[in-house]
């Protein structure tokens, strides 16, 4: 079940789930201390400069000094109050997916190395457990059954002692003695993970009213017959929502099939691989359950504390094993997406349960974490598209893709969703039908993970528009901004973007570029040079969504009498520096960052909130039965995922410093300089709120006396005024909005909860009112929620990027080299420059690897297998990726209000795009499978 399926009644209060408490402490306020750790939060002098501006990350001391502790460093006798014996365990896994599973025998390892507990599907059975739905069926293979995929589970072995393990582990590992298997039986089969279809007829331009569209009227499911989605509603235009989409769905196919002389009908098929993520730490968790107390001691890595605490309670709760306290660590990680929404987590917890009173450690090696974490799904695609040769432009856009999900569901419902209203790219496409299916299939699990579809889709689309512009005999960037976006146009689904579209100026930059303009030449005389080579240039660019369409972020942001601020956020630090920028953005209200960062946080008391219903799938009139509620909420929290901390983890904390400023510091600086007779200094001038400005970290407005926050901080203390704010907001493509009184003023805010703290110097009613948690938690007096059908918009925030590359390809093996690349990035905002420039190098980077070397078999043969490592695996080095080489620019925002924009997954999709391309004007000859291997460029030269 997803952290969208959270129980009503929320443990973020410090409630129960299922009847167990639940507490989150982050590992910086336990382990970290016992390893003694110096603090992730550095004092602002050591990585602010005076400028304002980070001269480092807020983590980069404990980082680079080997201090910053990831969940898989912990052991037992590092967490306080654990016993010191440390046991492991490991998953046992059938690696046959045609034959039925008739047991284990271990008794080829000998008496000394047994385990000394073996949990299998019968146990969870006969002992109660609920294992999250979302995750099944079978986390554990019964006796008797087929598995649903290679590498399926059969049993967790526990040890008690590490030696034996050790020794046991080096036995069982790529040897499958253990497993008993039975009669041949035909691969386990169930429906598909999801299926939908986009249609949208535009009318005459842009600007007018759809025919039809997703957003204004319906995405289309099917029936399903023998696994397979069917549409058996014939098409009708006066029939119903399903009807008359299949009436223009049919008829863009009937002109596609039959077009007028004018139109270039391209039609080709593009596929992906599967992708291991490869992520620096694999999947983990230590555990200890204490059966005196009835508390589970957890520790773990996950990108999603919040759904991991919820559903690990709720799987429990029914169980055997008598639990009142869950207490979870959520440490550092980092997984591209792939600990989101990870399966691993509840394995990890089990093996805590079953370790009889010593706490037991289950991580995966590297061979295991091939084996078994979450993949990226590999993509079949069709696509057609219908373009006028007289002027260029697109007419009909239609596609069907197949996605394979692996094993478990997973999100691959959701990845095959994203992926095809995503296929657009950024362009716009007149009339629309985009189908996508995603099926299970018994390859290893795949799901969330960087890119989350439209890696997939994007970068074949931009592989099409680049082959088209060579069938019409044009400058395929010319064909670029004939077609591309431009502000206030609908995307395939009907919905228009959020802001100024800034494609054209991306466009604009990489046709003048010197390597574009001269690539004709270049390739002549670089294949002079260097006959045994052919030299390309390839150009690609996309725009990607960020965000879910259900994002929760939550923020405090308070300042003691010192002038000490602190700030707390749900959101989770990766890896991408997101405690550095949103220490940073506190000081566009504050003046000074916040000196006190604590991520990962979910234990938010002052705030009450309660949820219920999927915020995907309710109705509206659902949403308005639960908004009767004051404290209900869309959604509790966000995990860290979607490109979303630049841009709704800033909501919050722009919020909170907001509320913190307008209510606390102004009326206090207001206050100073009205002092005296008369009014005081501020008497002479008109002094406004819209004045303010905060220079060198002093406040002034319209010529007033600068005051410095120290002095502020401690005169709205006196005060009482409000010094301290936590907030929640809800984005469903567009953000809640709610009347709060502060004080006595009425204030309408895009935030759907609010709690305040007031001053040391306020009176005694009022710190009376700061009885949540010692807040005062306000009840809203409006309450405006995004209208359901916006979930049909399926995105509204885009971040741009363009990569232009330089390549050359081995005529005799094959092999390809890139020589440079060039990007271009637009992200509204810049938070954090070097963090923008090492995510767009990091991601381009994986863009080469997958565009080049990134493969495993699917199936048999594959990593499901167990015995897939980096020896078999080519990842991209420094070498392979032009390190030294690669440039970059950031367009500047239009005004300095413009929102930053999330960017983690968009910077390595243009790059596959224009690798392919680089690679097709290098050999002449078109490659549509990724990776592009040498054996099938091979192929088509052949071909």
């Amino acid at each position: 079940m997803s952290n969208r399926d959270v129980s009503r009644r929320s443990f973020l209060q410090g409630g129960l789930v299922a009847g167990v408490t639940v507490s989150l402490v982050p590992l910086a306020n336990k382990a970290f201390a016992a390893l003694k750790e110096k603090s992730v939060t550095m004092p602002s002098e050591q990585w602010l400069g005076s400028n304002g501006k980070a001269r480092s990350r807020n983590d980069a001391l404990s980082k680079v000094c080997g201090g910053k502790v990831f969940a898989r460093d912990i052991r037992a006798k590092d967490m306080p109050g654990w016993p010191e014996q440390q046991g492991h365990a490991m998953l046992l896994k059938i690696t046959k997916a045609d034959h039925i599973y008739a047991g284990m025998d271990l008794s080829w390892l000998g008496t000394e190395l047994q385990p000394d507990r073996i949990v299998t599907a019968e146990d969870l059975a006969n002992d109660g457990i609920a294992f999250p739905q979302a995750h099944g069926p079978d986390p554990l293979l019964p006796v008797g059954q087929v598995p649903m995929f290679i590498g399926h589970p059969v049993a967790m072995l526990i040890w008690n002692d590490f030696e034996r393990f050790r020794q046991a582990k080096v036995k069982l590992q790529f040897n499958d003695k253990a497993i008993r298997y039975g009669a041949k039986a035909p691969l386990y089969q169930t429906d598909p993970y999801g299926s939908f279809r986009y249609v949208r007829v535009g009318g005459a331009t842009s600007a007018d009213e759809d025919e039809f569209a997703s957003l204004k009227d319906s995405i289309l499911f099917p029936m399903l017959r023998n696994r397979r989605p069917v549409w058996d509603s014939q098409p009708d235009l006066h029939g119903d929502l399903t009807e008359r989409g299949l009436y223009y769905a049919d008829r863009m196919k009937q002109q596609m099939d039959s077009p007028p002389d004018n139109w270039l009908v391209f039609d080709e098929r593009y596929k992906t691989p599967s992708i291991e993520p490869a992520a620096l730490e694999p999947d983990n968790g230590n555990g200890w359950y204490d059966a005196a107390s009835k508390t589970l001691h957890f520790v773990v890595a996950t990108q999603c504390p919040l759904e991991a605490a919820t559903e690990t309670a709720k799987m429990i709760a029914p169980s055997k094993f008598a639990l009142d306290n869950l207490k979870m660590h959520p440490g550092y990680t980092v997984g591209y997406g792939s600990k989101d929404h990870n399966i691993f987590v509840y394995y990890a917890a089990l093996a805590a349960l079953y370790g009889g009173g010593v706490p037991v450690r289950l991580a995966n090696d590297r061979y295991e974490q091939f084996q078994s974490g979450i993949k990226r799904h590999p993509f079949d695609i069709r696509y057609q598209l219908a373009v006028d040769k007289t002027d260029n432009s697109f007419k009909i856009f239609r596609a069907e893709m197949s996605v394979d999900g692996g094993g478990r569901a997973n999100y691959s419902s959701s990845v095959a969703a994203v992926g095809a209203t995503a296929a657009q790219s950024i362009y716009y496409m007149p009339q629309n039908d985009l189908q996508v299916t995603a099926y299970h299939s018994r390859a290893v699990e795949a799901g969330s993970m960087r890119g989350y579809g439209t890696l997939q889709s994007m970068a074949s689309t931009e592989m099409m528009v680049d082959e088209i512009a060579d069938r019409l005999g044009i400058d395929a960037i010319d064909l670029r901004k004939k077609n591309a976006m431009v502000s206030g146009m609908k995307n395939t689904q009907g919905a228009i973007p959020a802001g100024a579209i800034r494609l054209h100026e991306i466009l604009d930059k990489a046709a003048t570029h010197e390597v574009w303009k001269n690539r004709h030449a270049l390739k002549q005389q670089r294949e002079a040079q260097d006959p045994d080579h052919w030299h390309g240039v390839g150009f690609a660019i996309c725009q990607k969504d960020f965000g879910t369409g259900s994002e929760a972020p939550m923020a405090s942001v308070e300042f003691n009498a010192d002038g000490h601020i602190s700030l707390r956020h749900i959101g989770i630090e990766i890896g991408t520096g997101m405690s550095t920028s949103q220490a940073l953005i506190v000081s566009d209200f504050l003046g000074s960052p916040a000196s006190e960062v604590k991520t990962g946080e979910t234990e938010w008391d002052e705030l009450q909130l309660t949820t219920g219903g999927d915020p995907y799938t309710m109705s509206q009139a659902e949403q308005n039965d639960y908004l009767r509620d004051p404290r209900w909420v869309g959604k509790l929290g966000s995990a860290s995922s979607a490109s979303n901390s630049a841009y709704y983890f800033s909501h919050a904390t722009r919020e909170a410093a907001r509320i913190v400023f307008n209510h606390g510091l102004w009326p206090a600086a207001l206050h100073i300089w009205s002092q005296g007779p008369y009014g005081g200094q501020a008497n002479p001038y008109v002094v406004r709120r819209e004045d303010a400005n905060w220079v060198d970290g002093q406040l002034t407005a319209n010529g007033m006396q600068p005051l410095s926050f120290a002095q502020l901080a401690k005169h709205a203390h006196d005060m009482g005024l409000v010094t301290g704010a936590t907030v929640h907001g809800f984005n469903r493509w567009s953000w809640a909005e709610s009347e709060f009184d502060i004080g006595k003023t009425r204030v309408r805010l895009p935030l759907d909860g609010l709690a305040v703290k007031y001053g040391d110097g306020a009176a005694s009613d009022r710190k009376a009112q700061m009885n949540s948690a010692g807040f005062h938690l306000l009840d809203r007096k409006t309450v405006h929620y995004p209208d359901v059908q916006l979930n049909n918009a399926a995105v509204t925030y885009y971040s741009p990027v363009a990569t232009l590359v330089e390549l050359k390809v081995n005529k005799g093996s094959g092999e390809v080299q890139v020589l440079n690349h060039h990007s271009w990035i637009e992200c509204g905002r810049v938070l954090v420059e070097e963090l923008v420039k090492g995510q767009l190098e990091g991601g381009v980077a994986m863009g080469i690897g997958h565009a080049l070397m990134e493969e495993m078999p699917l199936y048999e043969g594959g990593p499901g297998e167990g015995n897939w490592n980096f020896n078999r695996y080519r990842l991209p080095r420094a070498r392979d990726v032009a390190v030294w080489k690669q440039t970059s620019e950031i367009l500047p925002p239009l005004s300095r209000s413009d929102p930053a924009k999330g960017i983690a997954e968009v910077v390595m999709i243009p790059v596959v795009g224009a690798i392919g391309n680089a690679v097709a004007h290098a050999i002449g000859k078109r490659v549509r499978d990724l990776p592009l291997t040498s054996a099938r460029i091979k192929e088509a030269l052949n071909g």
